[in-house]
Order: C-alpha cells, then structure tokens, then sequence
C-alpha cells in the first residue's frame, strides 16, 4: 500500500500545475494533502473521482487558508473531522481515516514565523496534540500521521542549522517536542529507511534556494512502533513541483494477519 503525504500550497493552483496527471502515475493508495486552502464545491472534484479516490475534505473556516485533505482508494470504517477543540479545528489542521488495520491522519502543524503571538499558538497547539495522540493511540494502536510539521528535528535536517537556531520551525523548544513525541511511540518512517543528509521537503521560494537545495525536512509520515515490521519503503520525491513543497511517499505491506 503506498501512502502519500503533499503540502499543496493550494490544491487548485496545484491542479494548474499537472498536479492531477502526476497523481494518476504515482498509484497511490491514500494521499494526505496539506494547505488545500479550498473548499470542496471550488474545484472539480471528479477530477480525483476519476481516479479512483474518495475525497475527505475539511477546510478552515477562514477563506483561502490552511485546510487538509484525504484522498483514498479505500473506503474508511469511519473518518473523524478535527480534534474536538474548535480553536484548533477552525483552521482546518486535522484529518483521520480509520481503515481496518491502521489509521491515517492528515496533519497541518501551525507555523509560528509570522510573530510571537502565531509561536505561542504553534506551542500550544503541540502541548495539546501530545495529548490527544497519547489518548488516540489507546484506542488506535496502528497510527501513521502524514503532514506538514513544521519542524525540523535534527541539524541534518536543515541546510543551514547554525544560522537558523532562532528560526521558528528549528527552536530548540520546537525540536525537542519532536523528539519527545518521536519517543511517545512513533517511527520517523523517512529516517528509517535513508540516514543520508541534504534531504528536504520544503524550500523557500526566494533566492533560487530549491535550485540549490537549501532546504528543510518539515514534511513527516510518522508510523507507530506496533506497524515497525510492515514499513517497506519510505522517500522524499524533491524533484516533483506543483509546491514549495514536495511529496513524501511511504510503502506498507499490507496485513496478512
């Protein structure tokens, strides 16, 4: 089964972009979209229908922001909308499809480089998500949460990490979140398979930086420990343009149990 997960940056500008046609040649199974920054009836949505994928679409509030999305092959048991908390939920910032033998969960961590007041939200945001994931995981063993973090871990992913030690989304506040929720139970499914450095999902648009690969890993599909034995494959496909963004791409065996 091969899952995806794409921060769009707008899923219509990104149609423009072939990113349909793209799509079609990947055979993914489930695709977890980030800042669709739409609401369903403002794209043509048998576009994806034609495909083959079931649409799970949850937009915030705000018009032209944020936003996630699922796209599936397989019809879910069940898909739960948000987190239960409105001040989170109105951004449009979480997604689950239940399937029979794991869950999948499009996420859309807060950026906090716009103030102090968007940083103090994004850590928020991260104290209660722990939270909710420890509470989830309880009932929802087999996990896979796929999306934009906002948040690189480590300095090797990074292309500058010393010049970006004050930058939002490498704080050393930020970066240990991301260990401690690493070590609550979950599987950096990219790091698992490729240890190798200079690999990034996300590229400012100034400066020629994607041309020059200065980069930074802030796109994850963290799998829990209980799915270690069936992750084949993991990759990041920074050569696909339809974003400042790129895909991020992991193979699951599928359950024979």
């Amino acid at each position: 089964m091969k899952l995806l997960t794409y921060n769009v940056n707008g899923i219509r500008s990104a149609l423009t972009k072939g990113f349909a046609e793209w799509l079609q040649s990947t055979n993914a199974d489930v695709v977890a979209l980030q800042e669709v920054k739409s609401e369903i009836h403002q794209f043509d949505r048998t576009i994806f229908e034609d495909l083959g994928y079931q649409l799970y679409w949850y937009p915030a509030v705000k018009k032209g922001y944020s936003g996630v999305a699922i796209l599936s092959k397989h019809t879910p048991k069940h898909v739960a909308y948000g987190c239960g908390n409105a001040i989170y939920d109105d951004e449009g910032r979480i997604l689950r499809a239940d399937f029979d033998d794991f869950s999948f969960m499009s996420l859309y961590l807060p950026s906090g480089s716009s103030g102090d007041m968007r940083q103090a939200f994004k850590m928020e945001f991260l104290s209660d998500f722990q939270e909710y994931i420890d509470d989830l995981k309880k009932e929802i063993p087999n996990l896979i949460i796929s999306g934009d973090y906002n948040i690189c871990h480590q300095p090797i992913d990074i292309h500058n990490p010393k010049s970006n030690a004050n930058s939002s989304g490498f704080l050393p506040e930020e970066r240990a979140w991301m260990g401690r929720f690493l070590e609550s139970g979950f599987i950096d499914t990219f790091r698992h398979f490729h240890p190798e450095p200079h690999q990034y999902t996300w590229w400012s648009f100034r400066a020629g930086a994607r041309s020059k690969n200065l980069g930074w890993r802030i796109d994850y599909q963290l799998a829990t420990e209980p799915l270690r034995e069936r992750l084949k494959d993991a990759a990041i496909w920074s050569d696909i343009k339809h974003s400042d963004h790129c895909p991020v791409m992991l193979e699951l065996t599928t359950n024979h149990a």
